[in-house]
């Protein structure tokens, strides 16, 4: 029996010529992604064309109550509350976090604590609860123990819708921020730690100089949905009479009876407010995260490149 030659193409260009094209890739027709695409579009249309011609919506008394100087000291309101609210969460929840990662146990127990509380409690509940402490504490007095009162005030006078609502939106987000903070602070390599301790760092020094910028690369994300999620949850402050945004809209259509017209003028602020944030958020992520982006890519490449 003989054996029967197979031809080998040859290795120069006429050979290489007659090779199939293995590393041409064609795509493939999805046609249940076109469908889901066309199906989204045309409800997404659908959605804004209903909106733009509901005449229901009333638009000329939504533009004319857009800028009302009423309208705009709501906002004002809210806008204040939300900076107070995430100032108040961001210097007590690193304080929390810091406590909670301290080697002294009534410290560590303490900030668990607060932590489990003020994320347990609803924050209406809680907002609730501190318009009305002064039944359960009806005046506030500073003395010497087991001697005289040095100062008392009634607790209405002390704490109002304001103050109530500052420390109910400051606490609850306080408890967040301190896990956010504290998963940050925990993503730094130890290595950064001995190195800065070995250069003579002090704790409060390698605090500020080492860990916290490459902590924040970690930290900005979910601050930032905190962020915005404070701005949405100021609304709850008008339950107890504080003139936000949302009480400022009440107010007009409990006396006018356009109800839908003013609800649309708070949804197009929070609308707005939310996206320049979000936007805002985008920009500080890139700023805190560039260096490790860099150092990502070039691994990428020197992996691909093996």
């Amino acid at each position: 029996m003989s054996q029967q030659s197979i031809p080998v193409p040859l290795a120069g260009p006429q050979g290489t010529a007659e090779l199939p094209d293995v590393a041409r890739a064609e795509k493939q027709w999805h046609p249940w992604r076109w469908a889901l695409s066309i199906f989204v579009t045309l409800l997404v249309l659908r959605f804004f064309i209903l909106i733009a011609t509901n005449q229901n919506l009333q638009w000329p008394i939504v533009a004319n109550y857009l800028f009302n100087p009423v309208v705009l000291r709501g906002l004002g309101m809210t806008l204040w509350l939300t900076f107070l609210a995430m100032a108040v969460g961001f210097v007590l929840g690193t304080a929390l976090a810091l406590f909670r990662m301290s080697t002294i146990a009534p410290l560590s127990y303490f900030a668990l604590g607060f932590t489990w509380l003020f994320r347990s409690v609803p924050t209406l509940v809680l907002l609730i609860f501190l318009y009305n402490i002064s039944i359960l504490v009806p005046t506030v007095e500073i003395g010497i123990p087991f001697g005289p009162v040095l100062w008392s005030e009634r607790t209405n006078d002390l704490v109002t819708p304001f103050v109530a609502a500052t420390i109910g939106l400051g606490f609850h987000k306080a408890a967040y921020m301190s896990e956010i903070i504290r998963a940050g602070l925990l993503s730094v390599d130890d290595g950064q730690k001995q190195a800065a301790t070995s250069l003579g760092m002090s704790s409060a020094t390698m605090l500020r100089r080492v860990i916290l910028p490459q902590a924040m690369r970690v930290i900005i994300p979910p601050t930032g949905s905190e962020i915005i999620s404070t701005l949405k949850l100021t609304s709850l402050v008008s339950v107890i009479s504080m003139a936000d945004l949302l009480y400022t809209v009440e107010t007009i259509y409990a006396r006018t009876f356009q109800t839908i017209p003013l609800l649309v003028v708070a949804c197009l602020w929070y609308l707005i407010l939310t996206s320049i944030l979000q936007i805002g958020q985008r920009y500080i992520e890139k700023y805190f995260g560039r260096g490790y982006r860099s150092r990502a890519g070039t691994s990428d490449h020197s992996a691909a490149q093996e």
